[in-house]
């Protein structure tokens, strides 16, 4: 299964936000996309899954245009894990990722019993299983955030798309998604996702794409796109990326006032820990 924006024109009817966006996620690979905030990057995610009209262009999902698709087949196709927000409705943690089960099965259809151990494999697998009871209006925040990445992974489709999905959550449970990212992509299915920190898209991204005022800036390998260069054009801070002594890149922002504003750019090889 394959999601491809070819030429994208995306917005809203009032207020375009982007224009000849072109990229393609295939199963089994991570695809990270990044840029400040304003810069388009959940308005896009909304045209590739058909919940805004496409304004120019067009996206694909397998062989067809996503405009032609019905939900229900959208959603068995692939699932979507929304910035968190909180739910309205006093449903269970449980409830919530087993309804995830719904593409399957339709939105009137009884969950069977496979439905229940899928949700309920889905909370174990992101350490949240004691949440299962909980009123989902009353977990914190990050709490939330979890359960709904819970939800996609019961939906089980070959792609999905993730906005921010580590954004309301502490160090120890991002490395818990990133790390469940990096399985799930293992297995074959396709995951795109957006991150603030680019040292997500260096640990789990198989492409990494720029973003800045609704364009791609660069789009490739993430060595190669995640530049103290590139990093200092699309966030207007002076940015150092270096290795560590175990060979791992990191990016950093340069501290202090001498970082603001500031086009000038720090690429390091080996520097000693303090």
């Amino acid at each position: 299964m394959r999601l491809e924006a070819q030429s994208l024109a995306f917005g809203y009817p009032e207020r375009p936000v982007g224009r000849d966006v072109s990229l393609g996620l295939d199963a089994g690979e991570v695809l990270c996309l990044l840029g400040p905030n304003g810069c388009g990057k959940t308005t896009l995610f909304k045209t590739l899954l058909g919940l805004l009209p496409v304004q120019g262009g067009r996206v694909l999902l397998g062989q067809d245009d996503i405009q032609t698709l019905p939900r229900a087949e959208i959603a068995r196709r692939v699932a979507y894990v929304a910035q968190a927000a909180l739910s309205p409705f006093a449903y269970t943690a449980f409830d919530m990722v087993l309804m995830g089960r719904v593409a399957h099965g339709g939105p009137f259809a009884s969950p069977t019993r496979d439905d229940k151990q899928i949700a309920q494999e889905a909370l174990e697998r992101l350490g949240i299983a004691g949440l299962a009871r909980r009123d989902v209006t009353r977990l914190s925040g990050g709490q939330r955030q979890l359960v709904m990445i819970a939800r996609a992974l019961a939906q089980a489709s070959p792609l999905i798309v993730m906005d921010e999905p580590t954004a309301s959550l502490d160090f120890g449970n991002q490395a818990v998604v990133l790390g469940e990212v990096a399985r799930i992509a293992a297995a074959g299915a396709g995951v795109i996702l957006s991150t603030h920190d680019p040292n997500h898209a260096l640990a789990i991204a198989t492409r990494v794409c720029l973003m800045r005022e609704g364009e791609v800036i660069a789009l490739g390998a993430a060595h190669e796109v995640l530049t103290g260069e590139q990093l200092t054009k699309v966030y207007g801070v002076r940015v150092r990326v270096e290795t560590t002594p175990s060979g791992r890149r990191v990016c950093t922002p340069v501290a202090g006032p001498e970082g603001r504003g500031r086009r000038e750019v720090v690429e390091g090889v080996g520097f000693e820990p303090t």
